[in-house]
């Protein structure tokens, strides 16, 4: 437990800020801290000039960082609510002169059998987008190296929409590498291999089915926000909300037929299983019904009584013979007329 608290709060101040940075036009994003980000706060709460704005992303597993979030931010209510929340779909949804967001995106150490997800919140303005989240998320790192790499950003909502980007990116690059193990389990398929085929689609589809529901946006909080975008969003940048939009329901839509297909191949594989388990139950059938004759005479002839017929005949045993195998060929030939295709 120690050791988990020591990770979370790795990198982080005495705030639990784990990087901010302070964007100006025509310059490259400079790092800041905590003091740095205040003096920028109460600059502007002064009525003062603070040009640009600012992005602040924060450890909330530091035990200070909600706090001081409290003291020294004039945040949305809904924000800080949110906070207890546990995972909950995509979304992005006003409050005041406020978007907030909670973005869920999978871990870094990210494996498709465990689909462990972590959950961003996102509350930005027009001077200010504050980020926070318990575990380390890939999105959030690419966005920071975007940022570290000189990339203009005009407001706040330019960050969001890389955001979305990012995520958009991520679920994309799980959907390709499902098809590939899809695609694997589909060629096993093809050679008759179904022995571990049934586990591997149902694991996969259980892990789809919780990405879909957890990192796809929801659908009528988009359409919300694109009828009617904040006002200190530029124009651009509400057109490439849009087009981020788009590409999420592309992706989306890849994964739905993805979802279908692993569906009909469990189908498949269900019918296969059950096939394989008639012809067995019909070979099984058909042995029972071959030794039927034999049994029924064995058992008539092996009564301890008087009176059994043959028994002083010096041809007796071949007239059973014959007559167990007459039995046994009339028999086989009812089996195998009624042999399904």
């Amino acid at each position: 437990m120690f050791a988990d608290l020591a990770h979370h709060a790795y990198g982080c101040d005495q705030a639990g800020l784990i990087y901010g940075y302070h964007f100006t036009e025509g310059a490259s994003p400079a790092p800041i801290d905590s003091g740095e980000a205040l003096a920028w706060l109460a600059k502007l709460a002064r009525g003062e000039h603070a040009d640009g704005f600012l992005w602040l992303h924060f450890n909330f597993a530091h035990a200070a960082c909600e706090k001081w979030l409290q003291q020294h931010m004039s945040l949305p209510e809904e924000f800080f609510d949110a906070l207890t929340e546990g995972s909950r779909s995509t979304r992005i949804e006003h409050s005041d002169d406020w978007l907030l967001a909670v973005i869920n995106d999978v871990i870094f150490a990210f494996d498709i059998a465990q689909s462990e997800i972590s959950t961003l919140r996102v509350a930005a303005n027009a001077r200010l987008l504050v980020t926070g989240r318990v575990k380390p998320l890939r999105s959030i790192d690419k966005l920071r190296a975007s940022v570290k790499r000189g990339e203009a950003f005009r407001s706040p909502l330019a960050l969001l929409v890389h955001l979305l980007r990012d995520q958009a990116d991520v679920l994309e690059r799980i959907v390709r590498e499902t098809s590939r193990r899809v695609d694997t389990v589909e060629d096993r398929l093809l050679q008759q291999r179904i022995e571990s085929n049934r586990a591997d689609l149902g694991s996969l589809r259980r892990v789809l089915v919780r990405l879909q529901r957890l990192l796809a946006p929801e659908p009528a909080a988009l359409f919300r926000l694109l009828s009617r975008p904040p006002v200190w969003g530029h124009a651009e940048d509400v057109q490439e909300f849009r087009q981020a939009t788009e590409e999420f329901a592309v992706v989306l839509n890849d994964l739905s037929a993805l979802l279908e297909r692993i569906k009909l191949l469990q189908e498949e594989i269900a019918a296969m299983v059950s096939e394989r388990t008639d012809r067995t139950i019909y070979t099984l059938t058909v042995v029972t019904v071959l030794a039927l004759p034999i049994n029924i005479v064995a058992g008539f002839f092996g009564m301890n009584v008087g009176g059994i017929p043959l028994a002083e005949h010096p041809h007796g045993f071949w007239v059973l013979v014959a007559i167990v195998a007459t039995g046994t060929a009339a028999a086989g030939w009812w089996a195998f007329r009624r042999r399904p295709e």
